[in-house]
């Protein structure tokens, strides 16, 4: 039998010894029976793939949370740090949203961010902290925020790649933009990292789907980012959705708690964190679902932690079917609006979407809870410009407080 060790290749060594290289240590620097060396013996057939182990030096993993608040649920952020704390990635990024907000209450403000830090204290690996629209919600939330953790915006370098974590919110009237001095912050920090072999970028709002870019300032930040490698991550809409955009990937992450009516990964409803593995030349991303983690003992993680509650109308079911030109209408998206006629607007209260025979359910708060009785203006993707939006479709239908249901046939 052969014996072969893990260790660097040695020329004229017949048996060999291939290393497995410590990450925090140079291979000329250990001696030849170095402990952390795995040792194996080979025979002419192996029971194995090959010897070529997955612990390249430059490789890492971290995990992106996302939107914890917007109607936050009772013990799934508290319980998604333990969670994550079973993965032990490098360290945790954030994409916002990590308090409900919107007050100017001082003892508020300061409540709900001693019981977020408790949370994240909790993690057994760094937490960077990115805001969104509900932290630095107006003057006096951006005053606590700078009292707390300093900069809205940063950035580092960790095994040469470059993290930006940015602050698209900015108010009173600077919410969903990226402001002068940021646009310009990030000019100068991605020149001065011009050789890195990777660059993530994390902001709270997907402001790349506004109109004008321009005026957001994201047009400048992809500017800076032109002729570089790249990935941005996002969070705030509550549903995953994946971009592609000048060749690199942009994501718009779920929930880590926040309101969602959880209707799964067909609608990009769900908890989750991302997982990222940096390899040598690209980054590997998977979505781990947060109840899909457990220990060994199979037990859901304690936790005290608090949604918030919330006022609910009493909803109907509503299920219905689509049919264009006499076929069914699959892929589509049904969502029921309703009209202020004081403020002259829309508000979207309630969607589902059809399968492949047209069929569909509604939901306003939970998978396919149904919808408020009302008087709605409906509207359907992939119909048509006259059902596209809730001003132009001709749809206009009432929901009972009895079961409902709605058989749309639509003309070609």
């Amino acid at each position: 039998m052969k014996q072969f060790v893990f260790g660097l290749v040695t020329a004229g060594a017949m048996a060999g010894v291939l290393a497995l290289a410590r990450s925090d240590s140079p291979l000329e620097a250990r001696a030849p029976g170095d402990p952390n060396e795995l040792k194996i013996e080979s025979g002419d057939k192996n029971p194995w793939t090959s010897l070529k182990l997955n612990n390249d030096a430059n490789q890492f993993t971290f995990a992106v949370v996302s939107d914890r608040t917007g109607g936050h649920r009772d013990k799934v952020f508290s319980q998604a740090v333990q969670r994550v704390n079973l993965l032990q990635p490098q360290f945790v990024m954030s994409v916002g949203d990590l308090i409900e907000g919107y007050t100017t209450k001082e003892e508020t403000i300061k409540a709900q961010w001693d019981e977020f830090d408790g949370y994240v204290k909790k993690f057994e690996m760094p937490f960077f902290y990115t805001p969104g629209n509900h932290d630095v919600t107006n003057k006096t939330m951006v005053t606590k925020w700078g009292e707390r953790y300093g900069k809205r915006y940063f950035s580092f370098t960790y095994k040469n790649v470059l993290f930006l974590s940015l602050c698209s919110e900015n108010p009173p009237d600077g919410m969903g933009t990226i402001d002068k001095d940021q646009q310009e912050w990030v000019a100068k920090t991605a020149a001065a990292h011009k050789d890195v072999r990777w660059t993530f970028v994390f902001l709270h709002t997907p402001i790349w789907t506004a109109k004008d870019l321009t005026k957001n300032g994201f047009a400048a930040v992809e500017t800076a980012l032109a002729g570089r490698k790249y990935t941005v991550f996002a969070g705030h809409v509550h549903r995953y959705q994946v971009f592609e955009r000048n060749g690199a990937e942009y994501y718009q992450l779920a929930t880590t708690g926040g309101g969602s009516r959880l209707r799964g990964v067909d609608y990009g409803e769900f908890d989750h964190v991302a997982w990222v593995t940096m390899k040598g030349d690209k980054p590997l991303i998977a979505n781990i679902m947060l109840d899909g983690i457990l220990p060994a003992n199979l037990k859901t993680p304690e936790s005290a932690e608090k949604g918030v509650e919330r006022k609910l109308k009493p909803t109907f079911p509503v299920s219905g079917r689509v049919t264009l030109g006499g076929q069914p209408l699959g892929g589509a998206t049904v969502a029921l609006h309703t009209y202020d006629a004081e403020k002259k607007t829309y508000t979207r209260v309630a969607d589902g979407r059809t399968d492949d025979l047209g069929r569909f359910q509604i939901t306003t708060y939970a998978k396919f809870d149904g919808a408020p009785a009302d008087t709605y203006s409906v509207t359907v993707t992939g119909a048509g410009t006259t059902y596209a939006t809730p001003a132009a479709t001709t749809l206009k239908l009432r929901i009972h407080e009895t079961p409902n249901t709605l058989n749309l046939d639509l003309p070609k």
